[in-house]
């Protein structure tokens, strides 16, 4: 069984309730809406560690 819920983690609360569920590694996958201009579909989820390697390069490219 699984339950999917929407948190803002703009807020404080929000942040603090994502930082407690990451502590459960083995029973809970966090995912992020992220936006792509290539070929990933506008509004298209992923899981951080499916999009790390792509966001790696575009930070070291910012970085530069």
């Amino acid at each position: 069984m699984e339950a999917i819920a929407k948190i803002n983690i703009s807020t404080p609360a929000g942040r603090k309730i994502v930082r407690e569920l990451e502590k459960h590694k083995k029973l809970v996958k966090i995912s992020y809406p992220v936006h792509f201009e290539n070929d990933r579909l506008p509004g298209e989820t992923f899981f951080l560690h499916e999009i790390y390697p792509e966001l790696e390069g575009k930070i070291k490219n910012i970085m530069i």
